[in-house]
Formats: structure tokens, C-alpha cells, sequence
């Protein structure tokens, strides 16, 4: 059966002229496009199995429907594979997902970016790097599902940059922000199953995001050691104590201290809660929160996270080295939450 198409049709010369083309009306992210011609709209639609017309989201704050030709038409254009199409439709499901509160993160001058963390079989089908490199260049599919999301946000939403995308900085995970987790490997159970999925089944995380924050320890060779560096940045570069939920990543040798020692996912959770700490004293003293100091204040603690669980703990990165992440989330308090949706082949 032929899949209809409804979008406006352009016609142009050349490859050159369709790239053009997108430039002219504001359609890229600054990057060349690949042209989406009917052929390969209908390849990312008959990969995810779903209707041209089908309504993936609805976004509530902006009322606009995103329906599943307009995801592929964008899908076409970040560079993606017609078999990414599934992970797409499911990331975009979670933008919709009142949790995530789709309007506060894209609009705000903090400048926040989409992290999508793939997790199952089809991460290691499509070849999505959680390895070395992890946050840079060189992985298509890394680089182009999260350019389509950024894309739809951008062509289908309207989240335009100086329009309704107000970030005063902003960061290069606005570009891309995709990542999987090196389940392998990892000292913990998959982070998906954290949220009620099997270890089989295939799930992808959001998180409204900030850049990632590097650090290093070579010193310790015990899991308190990593942590209390890891702690100490925290606080030092992030302890703003307005933030949802952080993603915490650990790298290939901050993964075997872990394993080694035995930690679980909940006793690192525990660790960085209790000891991330700031009292208000000192986040008065740096103007993260407003009036004099008092005596109470420097016996006060501030949490950066409400619970231990707000911290979202992942294993990913190179093999070699001994430099870990910490990515804070946009927001105070509950503003934005991650969400987890499954991906689901045809």
C-alpha cells in the first residue's frame, strides 16, 4: 500500500539547490541537510512501522501536533538511518511527557539540551557509541538521531533560537546530545530496568541537560576516593542547589573501581547525595541564594538534589583513562524530570 504524503512539495535543481533551499526558509541548525525526498520520508516511515499522518505527541504548551511524517522528513534531513526511525518516534514521545514539561527546558535562558540515553539490544544493532569519544564526533548514529530531535524541536515545534528558544549561552549538546550506555561493562544493572523495563527490552531516557562537567581523579583506587572528587566539582561548579536531577557518567576505569569494590548504583547515589552538600552559609557567601549569613546558616546543609534517586547514575565512556562526568539538570527543584520510553519495532 503506497504511503501518502501531505507535506508542501519543493522542487529544485540539484542537491546543492535542496540544501540551499533549507537555508533560505531556516529549516537546518546551521549544518548542510541531507534533502528529504519522498523516497527516503517513506523509508523512515515504513522502518518505524507507523502511518504518514499518525500524531506522535501532542505539545501541550505550544498545541502542535507532531505527526509521524513530520518526525521523518527531519529524520531524513539530520542524516539518519530509516532503521534510527524507531528510537526517534520514542524520543519524541518523551518530549510530550507532562514530566518532562516540554516548555520550561526549550525556552528558558538556561540553554538546556535534550540527553537521550538509548538502552537494550537496539543500542548495540545501530552501533550507538558509549565508548570512547563519548560526547564527540564520529558516531552517525549518535550524531544524527540526536540532531533529528533537535530538528523536529526546531521545524515541527517552532523552538527557534532568539524566538521561542531563549538560551542566553546555550551549549554544543543542542546540536546532538545522544549517548548509550555501555551495558557490558557496566558495574550496575541497565539504567532502564531502574525504571521497570527488562534487561531485554530496548528504552530510551531524556533529561532536560546542561554541558557535561569533567574531572579526574588517578589517585584513588576506591570508590569514596572517585566520589569525593566527583562531589567536590559538584558542588564547586554546579551547587547552584536549584537542580532537578544530575546524570552522573562513569568512564571505563571509574566503572572497574566500582565494580571491584562491589558498589551498587544506590550506594553511589547515597555517597554523592549525603556529601554534595553545601551549607547556605557558603551558597550566600557565592550568590546562589539570597540575605546575610547567619550563624544557623553555616550548620544548614543544602542538598543538590532533593533524593538519592535524583541522581542518575550511567556507565559509559573510554576504556582507558581515569576522567568521569557529571551533567546537572535544568530547572529547580521538580521543574523537569527525565522520562523513559520504550522503543518499539515494528
Amino acid at each position: 500500500m503506497a504511503i501518502e504524503l501531505k507535506s508542501r512539495r519543493h522542487t529544485v535543481s540539484d542537491t546543492g539547490g535542496a540544501m540551499e533551499l533549507c537555508y533560505t526558509n531556516g529549516w537546518t541548525d546551521g549544518l548542510p541537510v541531507v534533502p528529504p525526498t519522498a523516497e527516503r520520508i517513506r523509508a523512515m516511515l515504513e522502518a518505524g512501522g507507523i502511518a504518514a499522518q499518525q500524531q506522535i505527541a501532542f505539545i501541550e504548551n505550544r498545541q502542535v501536533s507532531v505527526t509521524a511524517e513530520k518526525v521523518a522528513i527531519n529524520a531524513v534531513m539530520a542524516g539518519c538511518k530509516a532503521e534510527y526511525m524507531p528510537v526517534i518516534i520514542a524520543t519524541v514521545e518523551a518530549l510530550a511527557d507532562p514530566l518532562y514539561g516540554y516548555h520550561g527546558p526549550a525556552t528558558s535562558t538556561g540553554g538546556s539540551a535534550v540527553f537521550m540515553v538509548v538502552n537494550g539490544p537496539i543500542a548495540r544493532e545501530l552501533d550507538i557509541n558509549c565508548g570512547d569519544n563519548l560526547f564527540g564526533p564520529g558516531w552517525r548514529a549518535n550524531a544524527t538521531i540526536g540532531r533529528a530531535i533537535r530538528l523536529i524541536m526546531r521545524n515541527v515545534i517552532g523552538t527557534l533560537p532568539g524566538e521561542l528558544d531563549r538560551s542566553s549561552l546555550g551549549h554544543a549538546g543542542k546540536y546532538s546530545f545522544c549517548i548509550a550506555e555501555n551495558e557490558a561493562d557496566s558495574p550496575w544493572p541497565a539504567f532502564h530496568t531502574t525504571r521497570g523495563f527488562r534487561p531485554g527490552q530496548n528504552a530510551v531516557t531524556i533529561f532536560a541537560a546542561y554541558a557535561p562537567h569533567q574531572y579526574s581523579n588517578r589517585l584513588s583506587a576506591t570508590p569514596e576516593g572517585v566520589l569525593a572528587t566527583a562531589c567536590a566539582h559538584m558542588k564547586v561548579s554546579a551547587g547552584t542547589a536549584r537542580h532537578p536531577q544530575y546524570a552522573m557518567v562513569f568512564a571505563g576505569e571509574h566503572q572497574a573501581i566500582m565494580k571491584k569494590a562491589g558498589w551498587s548504583r544506590g550506594q553511589v547515589q547515597q555517597y554523592v547525595h549525603e556529601n554534595s552538600q553545601s551549607t547556605v552559609a557558603e551558597l550566600k557567601r557565592i550568590n546562589m541564594l539570597p540575605g546575610e549569613v547567619t550563624p544557623a546558616d553555616e550548620r544548614t546543609l543544602f542538598p543538590l538534589v532533593e533524593a538519592p534517586q535524583d541522581l542518575l547514575v550511567f556507565a559509559a565512556g573510554g576504556f582507558a583513562g581515569v576522567q568521569s562526568a557529571f551533567i546537572p539538570g535544568w530547572g529547580s527543584k521538580r521543574g523537569s524530570q527525565s522520562v523513559t520510553k520504550e522503543i518499539r519495532r515494528p
